[in-house]
């Protein structure tokens, strides 16, 4: 009888076990370091696979001294000094920190990756507000500082990559204009250009609710532009709005203070539309109550928005199309992911992005798939496991090689500190998504005939993979590294390849064919990461270049 007992126990125990696995993952957190010595503030992923990050300079020592015992000058107080870092590369693989030295001061700053790798980051506050700083991808490099590098101050503007290889920088704090980086010998990089829609959509001088405006390149080659509860179609070229879109519904504030973010979703090169090019669609999500920074600055924390909005910016008559996300967020980044999915994460409840207002960390992502059709609009939705680390004001997510996000920073104080409801978070984690729980992925074994691209040029790519079937669902996709700050992934894009179907080449070996994208247009030059998706599992990213 108690062997019949056992044998019945070990049964219902198997099923028990085997219902727990074969449920779908929602995810897994792995602590990556407990300190990196500053809080990450801005992150970008270089071509080398390593993360460059960094704060502000003006709000005391952080915890981590600067290489070789240098020192820099305080600006506001020539007779100080501040021997920490505030800027350090962070190697994903073997978890090394290296301090880095920035000398003038990066607070609420942008930055683009430029064609050739080096990361072009500009603007800042204080002594920083004009200066473009470059850093190169090598062993041993650090900072190069160009104190002119900006006609005007930039504080809280946003950048993106141009299809002919410059940068523009637009907006900031009091600044209704753009301008090109890097300078050359051209006037017009001299020059500053008004965009009075900037000034149209700022709600007042104390909330301005328009500052990191959301920008994306469209499949035309013009801007689109996104502040506060409107958006533009600009042409940057010949300094005309093209078009103007319907204001997305719901009177809520996207832009920071309000804090939502925003996406271009996966650009289908394979689907031309009748213009010749791609389908763009901008997905929108959180922000919060126009007067809500007000009210928080009083004590009272107003809700944060569920509401998201998607609009085919490239359509004839373009309508915004309103979901709900299942938790309402305020500053949080949404990060393109290798398969196309979108995951949002980090951000709080409620109040705004700024010192001390917001209040309700939300310690689950989710994750987002744009492909579900229109009638199971709810189901595009999936709540993750959570985090055990607050990431409000200030923090940072960004999708690295292996195909996990890295996720950092969190400082809603004036300075360093550790003692405050919400503490200054120094730790890196990392949030890998539920294709990771898969026990098999896909390898890319060779891509030919390499990795350096050309617009519209074929190419080959090797992989291996364990799944024999279902070759139909093999694809590729090429995903930009972005610059992250203020819950926005500036130049941030994912483009799904016009490829053939995969064969079979011998056991697990496959090749599939396919095509560069046909214009800088679709894809700007410079560096991507190219993954091969098969049965919703993404290999590996490798680096390609374009040009």
């Amino acid at each position: 009888m108690e062997t019949k007992s056992v044998l019945i126990f070990l049964s219902i125990f198997s099923l028990f076990i085997v219902s727990q696995s074969s449920q779908p993952s929602k995810g897994r957190w792995k602590l990556l370091k407990k300190s990196i010595g500053i809080s990450a503030m801005h992150i970008q992923l270089l071509p080398n696979d390593r993360i460059i990050t960094f704060d502000r300079t003006d709000f005391g020592s952080s915890n981590i001294s600067l290489p070789k015992g240098k020192c820099r000058k305080i600006a506001q107080d020539q007779s100080l000094e501040d021997c920490s870092a505030h800027s350090i590369e962070f190697n994903p693989a073997n978890r090394n920190v290296r301090p880095l030295t920035v000398l003038t001061d990066t607070w609420c700053s942008s930055g683009a990756l430029a064609p050739d790798g080096v990361l072009v980051q500009s603007g800042g506050f204080n002594e920083g507000d004009r200066v473009v700083r470059y850093f190169e991808p090598c062993e041993d490099c650090d900072w190069m500082e160009d104190q002119n590098g900006l006609v005007v101050p930039r504080w809280y503007a946003s950048n993106h990559i141009l299809p002919n290889g410059k940068i523009i920088v637009v907006g900031g704090r009091q600044q209704f204009s753009y301008e090109f980086i890097p300078k050359s010998s051209s006037k017009s990089d001299y020059k500053v250009f008004e965009l009075p829609f900037l000034r149209e959509t700022k709600d007042s001088d104390v909330v301005e609710n328009n500052l990191y405006p959301f920008l994306h390149l469209s499949t035309d080659g013009n801007l689109f532009i996104f502040a506060n509860t409107r958006s533009i179609l600009f042409d940057y070229t010949n300094n005309r709005v093209v078009r103007n879109y319907p204001t997305m519904p719901g009177g809520v504030s996207r832009n920071y203070p309000s804090t939502g973010s925003s996406v271009l979703l996966p650009l289908k090169l394979a689907s031309i539309t009748s213009n010749g090019a791609p389908e763009a669609e901008v997905f929108i999500c959180g922000g919060t109550p126009p007067d809500s920074f007000t009210f928080s600055n009083n004590g009272t924390f107003l809700l944060a928005s569920k509401s998201c909005g998607r609009l085919i910016i490239t359509a004839k008559r373009p309508k915004w199309e309103m979901e709900e996300m299942p938790i309402n967020r305020v500053m949080g980044d949404m990060i393109l992911l290798p398969t196309g999915d979108v995951l949002i994460i980090n951000g709080a409840k409620t109040g705004t992005a700024g010192w001390y207002v917001a209040r309700e960390p939300v310690l689950n992502p989710v994750l987002y798939q744009p492909n579900t059709p229109n009638v199971e609009k709810s189901s595009r939705f999936e709540v993750m496991n959570p985090s055990k680390i607050a990431r409000m004001y200030h923090s940072t997510a960004h999708l690295i090689p292996d195909g996990r996000v890295l996720v950092g920073g969190s400082n809603p104080n004036s300075n360093y500190n550790f003692t405050e409801l919400f503490p200054t978070e120094l730790s890196i984690e990392a949030f890998s998504p539920p294709y990771l729980s898969s026990m098999s992925r896909p390898k890319i074994s060779w891509v030919k005939p390499g990795t350096e691209l050309s617009y519209k040029q074929p190419f080959s790519i090797g992989f291996e993979s364990k799944y024999n079937t279902d070759l139909e669902k093999v694809y590729v996709t090429m995903v930009a590294p972005s610059f992250n700050t203020h819950s926005f992934s500036m130049n941030q894009r994912l483009m799904v390849l016009d490829v053939d179907q995969a064969r079979q080449v011998s056991g697990q070996s496959y090749v599939i064919n396919g095509y560069a994208p046909a214009t800088a247009y679709v894809a700007p030059p410079g560096y991507y990461l190219l993954f091969v998706v098969h049965c919703g599992v993404p290999s590996r990213g490798k680096w390609i270049h374009i040009s």
